[in-house]
């Protein structure tokens, strides 16, 4: 079977596989490591293979020949693979006493526990072969997707593309520079501004001097202790008649 898969045994030997089982005993299992899995054969096969390949020692019995009609008529075996491409990891690796154990984790979440003695170290081997397989299958698909990418430009038509067109981008460019030279522009001259700020102070100026000379527009509600100069000649005006009131008062007196 491996030869015609053209898959090499990297590694032979017998491991003890847990049954699925409620007993969960260990049956033995003749394992053949591959660089795309791990396959798993009955040990009763194995038998029966090699005996069939040993040569035949001289005539065989009426009995035993019956017998081996009957195993060759016997329904073959079926192979158990585990291929690295469904194995997820290798966990669960434990010592004890003469055994170690190991449990493979599928990719659809079957675990299967295996025990081998602790100087055969099949967990590392096939913890190893599986990390090989999953990066060559890597690298397949990278190179995959280059060709196939390839393959697309190769089918696909070269598009005329014109270039021309950015070519007067430089020219719009060089017609626009000439419009920032106007920014040195005076501007520092808005600073005499302030200048009018000190007209307005001449204008107090007339105001105490209409203060002194010229009189009250209104009269005061209060009367000056010391009469104006100008009200004295309203005063006298009135005695100016007494004189002849005076002159009355002897003219009579005289008469009298």
């Amino acid at each position: 079977m491996l030869e015609s898969s053209g898959c090499k045994a990297l590694k032979e030997g017998v491991l003890e596989k847990r049954s699925d089982g409620l007993l969960q005993l260990w049956k033995k299992k003749c394992c053949i490591l591959t660089e795309e899995g791990l396959l798993l054969i009955p040990p009763k096969q194995l038998q029966h293979q090699q005996q069939q390949q040993q040569p035949g020692q001289g005539p065989a019995e009426p009995s035993q020949s019956g017998g081996q009609s009957v195993a060759s008529l016997e329904p073959p075996v079926k192979l158990k693979e585990l291929h690295f491409s469904n194995m997820k990891t290798v966990d669960c690796v434990e010592r004890k006493g003469k055994y170690m154990y190991f449990t493979v984790v599928m990719a659809e979440g079957k675990e299967i526990d295996f025990r081998c003695p602790q100087d055969q170290g099949w967990n590392a081997e096939i913890t190893l072969q599986m990390v090989q397989y999953k990066n060559r299958q890597a690298i397949l698909a990278v190179k995959s997707t280059r060709q196939k990418q390839q393959h697309l430009v190769q089918q696909q038509p070269p598009q005329p593309q014109l270039q021309p067109q950015p070519q007067p981008q430089p020219q719009s460019q060089s017609q626009s520079q000439p419009q920032p030279h106007p920014k040195p522009q005076p501007q520092p001259q808005p600073q005499p501004q302030p200048q009018p700020q000190p007209q307005p102070q001449p204008q107090p100026q007339p105001q105490p001097q209409q203060l002194h000379p010229c009189p009250h527009p209104h009269p005061h509600p209060h009367p000056h202790p010391h009469a104006h100069p100008q009200q004295l000649p309203h005063s006298h005006q009135p005695p100016l008649s007494q004189p002849h009131g005076h002159r009355l008062l002897r003219s009579t007196s005289n008469s009298a």
